[in-house]
């Protein structure tokens, strides 16, 4: 029998996992790619369309870095750039409108957490500019015990640095104190590429149960509540 190692540690994604996406994420991500050229996107896939490639490739890739994906879908460094500056200057306002909100149960689920003694971090995507604004829109700042976006860790997912990074800072002693959750195939890499003893798949986000299976999830759960009564449950 494997010895059993204490949750000390949990991880969480935020946009899809803790905070309702509800489409912002595409919907500023095909803003960016409009205005820097659906011309200029250099992925292609059997005469597709090049901007259903790219939004495909976008929902694929979920979880990313955005600066990445968009390197990959545009083939050119400044065009990348152009279109990572036009994507988080629209997710910004639509932020600003009002247009995130907690996942229902995710402050609950944080603050019952931390009662226990698990620390908690959340992570991202975002550049550090967007997730503090993100936070700023939700008051969220003093909700965790760590928030991390890819600029703070060194490189973001489907590499292990955001949940190793969390780790270190939080002096965790070992990596099977930890618990991931993310509704991504990347959140799910990302946890498991840093040995964690968790690492769940929530269906509040991106990715379906069977996608979050394929990407190895060692639990599949409906949304952060029930990831939370998992761990309290142990």
């Amino acid at each position: 029998m494997k010895p059993h190692h204490p949750i000390r540690l949990a991880v969480l994604d935020m946009a899809g996992t803790t905070i309702a996406d509800g489409g912002l994420v595409i919907q500023a991500f095909e803003e960016a790619a409009s205005i820097v050229g659906h011309d200029e996107i250099v992925l292609s896939d059997n005469g597709t369309p090049a901007p259903e490639v790219a939004r495909q490739f976008a929902l694929d890739t979920m979880g990313q870095p955005k600066i990445v994906v968009f390197r990959e879908i545009f083939g050119d460094e400044d065009r990348a750039q152009l279109a990572n500056r036009v994507f988080e200057d629209s997710y910004d306002r639509l932020i600003q409108e009002g247009q995130a909100e907690p996942i229902p149960g995710a402050e609950e689920s944080i603050r019952a957490l931390r009662g226990a003694g698990i620390k908690v971090a959340l992570t991202t995507g975002f550049s550090r500019v967007t997730k503090d604004r993100l936070l700023d829109a939700l008051e969220w700042h003093e909700i965790a015990d760590l928030t991390l976006a890819p600029s703070d860790a060194g490189r973001g997912r489907p590499y292990p640095d955001l949940v190793l990074t969390a780790a270190l800072r939080l002096e965790i002693d070992d990596v099977k104190q930890i618990a991931v959750l993310g509704d991504t195939a990347s959140d799910i890499a990302t946890g498991l590429s840093a040995g964690a003893q968790i690492v769940a798949g929530t269906l509040t986000g991106a990715h379906s149960a069977d996608e979050l299976t394929a990407a190895g999830a060692t639990h599949i759960v409906s949304n952060v509540s029930d990831f939370a009564a998992l761990l309290l449950s142990r």
